[in-house]
């Protein structure tokens, strides 16, 4: 039996990750972090190993140990939490040292290639939950209005921009005015900020960044994106299809079809 690395954040994304992986009879080594990772994720991995942020010798060891050859991450980080609780061991410290921007593809990579470096493969984290990537489409009963159509297709372009920095996912637009732009704060505050400016019928695009890595760190939307686009009175929602996640899929869409809220996957 292969034993399987799921270096694991926060969310449901890695309980999901680690019962559909044990389904294809894999074992799981899990290593996650303090105050980030869901605590029930030890009762769904065979082995668990808690550390903090930063502290990258200690996650190698601990997936070289249980003999671990193949890994992937799930799971989101704080973005806050780079600038307070960050405990990095001689290893982490290292990759940071070695960092000309501290962007979010940036430490990704270079953790990739310090795993690939001790013979630890990385695969996509969503090899064994294809079925979460959003379908070209609409998923809303409601199809977005002919003024929410522009808004999208200015914001699109806006978006990818963002992405191609490094930036962020997210943005809110209205009136093909950008009204909040997405960075450390993450996705809920972004929409809030830009709900909040618009006041109403705001218009949320979310992407995939132009060179994203597509085994980490791929958009996500969800039933709290749409509470939360909700709660400003937000209108429309873009995602990019086969390059986000959707969580909560039957919750978000029945949330968004009873609050008037249109979602279409491009």
């Amino acid at each position: 039996m292969e034993n399987l690395g799921l270096i694991a954040g926060g969310g449901q994304f890695p309980l999901m990750v680690a019962e559909a992986a044990r389904k294809k009879g894999l074992r799981i080594i899990a290593v996650a972090h303090i105050g980030e990772t869901d605590l029930s994720l030890a009762d769904r991995v065979d082995e668990i190993v808690w550390i903090k942020l930063g502290q990258l010798g200690h996650l190698i060891k601990s997936l070289k140990k249980n003999g671990v050859c193949r890994a992937l991450m799930a799971g989101s980080i704080t973005k806050r939490r780079m600038f307070e609780n960050v405990m990095p061991d001689l290893a982490g410290a290292a990759v940071i040292s070695r960092l000309a921007i501290f962007h979010d593809d940036n430490i990704l990579k270079a953790v990739d290639r310090a795993l690939a470096k001790e013979g630890i493969e990385i695969i996509s984290s969503v090899s064994f939950l294809s079925e979460l990537f959003a379908e070209p489409g609409y998923l809303t009963k409601r199809r977005p209005s002919r003024a929410e159509k522009e808004d999208i297709r200015f914001g699109w372009n806006m978006a990818k921009e963002l992405g191609r920095l490094d930036i962020g996912q997210c943005l809110v637009v209205r009136k093909k005015t950008v009204l909040a732009v997405e960075a450390i704060e993450g996705t809920d505050e972004t929409i809030r900020r830009g709900g909040a400016l618009a006041r109403e019928k705001a218009v949320v695009v979310k992407v995939c960044k132009p060179n994203q890595d597509l085994r980490f760190d791929l958009p996500t939307v969800g039933f709290e994106t749409v509470k939360t686009m909700s709660s400003v009175r937000a209108s429309a929602l873009a995602i990019e299809a086969g390059k986000t996640l959707v969580f909560n899929r039957k919750e978000m869409v029945d949330y968004a079809d009873n609050s008037g809220i249109a979602i279409i996957s491009i």
